[in-house]
């Protein structure tokens, strides 16, 4: 299958989906501890800007991230075990949910800190093309993250040093529990467009249209355009994060989540497939969840002796007690 492929761009979509819904029952077994930040309804996003990248290409995401981890390619059983806190996980365990990274396909790891992602990124794409590299980044951020000093600093040096960083805002509409209306002056593509830095809007439940408008970006970003802006449309179908199943925030109407729910990455990409075609594809990702389950259950903790190794990249182990 190509890139390009109809069912390899379903297979995408419905891997996290599934992966998803899976991570949140363990959620409510007590197995993940700490809860998730649900990517359920934004598949179409990762799914479709990672088709349109090389292998060789970097990626960092969000806290919203798990999505953004598999559809660059990262092994689903690694990722769930790292959910998990175990030694076998993407980090070994260390990473958690919302810091899996996994360097081996372009994954320089999702970061919690919102806005902070896209500067981590435009460093790293510098760096890599001073060094003579012909890659290109993509850097994923939610409609919250557009008003962060550190986001837009990134815009401004990626614009001035012609960094080839594609800034992909996930617009689901909401800042945690804040409507992006009464959070955002202006426009998102405004953000970029001020420091002169071509955008598009494209809709984000639709994997294929996700694809075709990030493959034209990075064409123009790889022969030297500099960076660019896709402000991806988007909803998100579950809670903010798994908290919300047990305090049952109030923040938005029933009838907007149904119409939010009415148009599913996944359905709008498995109706271009034959139905045997999908079912086969859905078969496949239950075997490999499946499988990826048993992996991860399966491994063992970190010893808590190690807790402190892997602090530092040149190696050095923390120190305890005073002196």
């Amino acid at each position: 299958m190509t890139r390009d492929d109809p069912v390899r761009l379903y297979r995408t979509v419905r891997l996290i989906r599934r992966f998803e819904e899976r991570a949140v029952d363990l959620v409510r077994a007590g197995a993940i501890v700490g809860g998730i930040h649900p990517y359920l309804g934004q598949e179409g996003i990762a799914a479709g800007v990672c088709a349109a990248l090389r292998d060789d290409d970097l990626v960092t995401g969000t806290h919203r991230g798990h999505g953004h981890v598999l559809a660059k390619g990262a092994d689903p059983a690694r990722m769930l075990a790292e959910l998990l806190g175990r030694e076998t996980g993407l980090n070994r365990g260390r990473g958690g949910s919302m810091h899996a990274a996994d360097l081996a396909v372009g994954v320089l790891g999702a970061n919690a800190i919102v806005g902070a992602a896209g500067a981590i990124l435009t460093g790293a794409v510098w760096a890599r093309r001073r060094r003579g590299d012909d890659l290109v980044g993509a850097t994923f951020f939610g409609d919250g993250a557009v008003n962060e000093g550190m986001l837009l600093e990134a815009f401004n040096l990626a614009a001035l040093w012609r960094v080839p960083v594609l800034f992909v805002c996930e617009n689901n509409g909401y800042a945690t529990t804040m409507p992006v209306e009464g959070a955002v002056a202006g426009t998102i593509p405004g953000r970029a467009e001020a420091f002169g830095m071509p955008a598009a809007v494209v809709d984000g439940q639709d994997p294929e249209a996700v694809r075709d408008a990030t493959a034209t970006a990075v064409a123009r970003m790889r022969a030297g355009g500099g960076p660019e802006l896709i402000e991806a449309r988007t909803y998100r179908f579950d809670a903010h994060h798994t908290f919300e199943h047990a305090v049952r925030l109030d923040y938005r109407a029933p009838q907007e989540v149904a119409a939010g729910r009415s148009r599913d990455p996944v359905d709008i990409q498995g109706a271009r497939l034959s139905g045997t075609d999908r079912a086969a594809v859905d078969a496949e990702v239950e075997a490999t969840l499946d499988a990826a389950l048993e992996f991860a259950l399966a491994s063992p903790e970190p010893d808590p002796a190690g807790a402190l190794e892997h602090l530092y990249a040149s190696g050095l182990v923390a120190r305890t007690g005073g002196g």
